[in-house]
């Protein structure tokens, strides 16, 4: 096999891959950035604009909020969360912006962030605490990790009597590491510290349970591992901190006259005209996706974290490294350094060049891509129910021919 070679055989994929849109010329292992639509659901949402758009005044005037508030009770249901205090965003950084705008900070106030944490959303921190004179405290946390305890005793230790937030992943993105989120919203909200929990890799990745976390925010995506179309997230407040927070866009809602509840529902429902399909999509995403497997989304999360860790094995093997973190700590998504060392510099638009050389040569869709935070460039593989344990031989593969 010669880099560039046409005639490349691609590994096959499951066979539920007839599911999506996926090109044969394209080993999709990434899943994870920016997830990818069953052809039901895409069928779904022309379903829904066709139907809005054959007559859009009626649609947002009677058919809009019933629906909406449909695929609130559905993924409140998935999630065991308070329907009443769940709302719809584009994505979770929206989600996180919405929560950290609404704060009010003040100088000398600190929110608690890991060096794990998706730059996006680490940035909206640097953004709040910089502009109210507050501070940003980043618990150093190594890529790899023996154990859980150390992640909580790292993160407890950073809280002081000035915290007034930290900000907890579900599952990292860059380095794929599933925290220990459940301890850590107990730990630190039992020491009076409100959890805003980015869940972008949450629903669909990992169980959660929103009633027993009772984080005191949760935001997350819904376009990743529930398969819904692009620009479908969640935010979850508690009750006692719904007042409080308001929607980045300020529209009819502010001035509604009704319930706390009605206006609530409202100014987050309302934030101006914008297509609405993908989180109407959500329920039938979620039914839809959940019967292609015996066993539904439990067994849908076990077999792709399965599918993850040996896929994990395959790349280490590869790479000549040994696994990172333990299989605990992995869900559907896993990383790996890149060997070598050598200044690491900022991530660009334009793509690592050993990411665009696996895509280009190889047909290899997987991210590479350097960490400041940690000094290191890693590798990253997701797992969902499209792929096989073939595509990462074929990976293996290629990185030991080009390496």
């Amino acid at each position: 096999m010669e880099p560039g070679d046409a005639s490349v055989n691609r590994p096959p994929r499951s066979d539920l891959a007839e599911h999506w849109l996926l090109s044969n010329e394209t080993c999709f292992l990434n899943h994870g950035s920016f997830g990818a639509t069953p052809i039901a659901v895409l069928e779904e949402q022309s379903r829904l604009r066709e139907t809005m758009e054959s007559d859009p005044v009626r649609f947002f005037e009677r058919e809009y909020i019933p629906r909406m508030n449909s695929s609130i009770g559905k993924l409140a249901e998935f999630m065991n969360a308070d329907p009443d205090g769940m709302t719809f965003v584009k994505n979770t950084t929206e989600g996180v912006n919405t929560v950290l705008r609404s704060l009010v900070l003040k100088p000398g106030d600190e929110i608690i962030v890991t060096n794990h944490s998706y730059q996006a959303c680490w940035n909206a921190v640097d953004f709040v605490t910089e502009r109210s004179g507050a501070k940003t405290v980043v618990v150093e946390i190594p890529f790899r990790v023996e154990s859980e305890n150390e992640i909580v005793e790292l993160m407890m230790g950073a809280v002081t009597e000035r915290t007034a937030l930290a900000m907890v992943d579900t599952v990292t993105s860059a380095t794929g590491l599933r925290m220990p989120f459940e301890r850590l919203v107990r730990e630190l909200q039992t020491s009076g510290v409100d959890v805003l929990l980015d869940a972008a890799h949450g629903p669909g990745i990992v169980p959660l349970d929103l009633r027993n976390l009772d984080a005191a925010y949760c935001t997350g995506n819904c376009h990743k591992w529930l398969c819904t179309p692009k620009g479908s997230a969640f935010l979850h407040i508690r009750s006692d901190l719904k007042r409080a927070v308001r929607p980045l866009s300020i529209s009819h809602g502010a001035s509604f006259e009704g319930t706390d509840q009605e206006r609530f529902e409202f100014e987050f429902g309302w934030p101006g005209t914008q297509d609405p399909t993908p989180w109407l999509c959500i329920p039938l995403a979620i039914d839809f996706l959940g019967g292609l497997v015996e066993g539904g989304w439990p067994e849908i999360m076990e077999r792709n974290r399965s599918l993850a860790l040996k896929g994990r094995k395959i790349l280490c093997d590869a790479l000549g490294a040994t696994e990172p973190v333990p299989e605990s700590m992995v869900s559907s998504i896993a990383s790996v350094e890149m060997p070598g060392e050598g200044e690491v510099g900022p991530m660009s638009m334009e793509g690592d060049p050993y990411h665009n050389y696996l895509l280009d040569e190889f047909g290899i869709q997987v991210p590479v891509f350097p960490w400041r935070h940690h000094g290191r460039r890693y590798i990253r593989i997701s797992a969902q129910l499209y792929n096989s344990v073939e595509e990462y031989e074929f990976l293996a593969e290629c990185l030991e021919q080009s390496m």
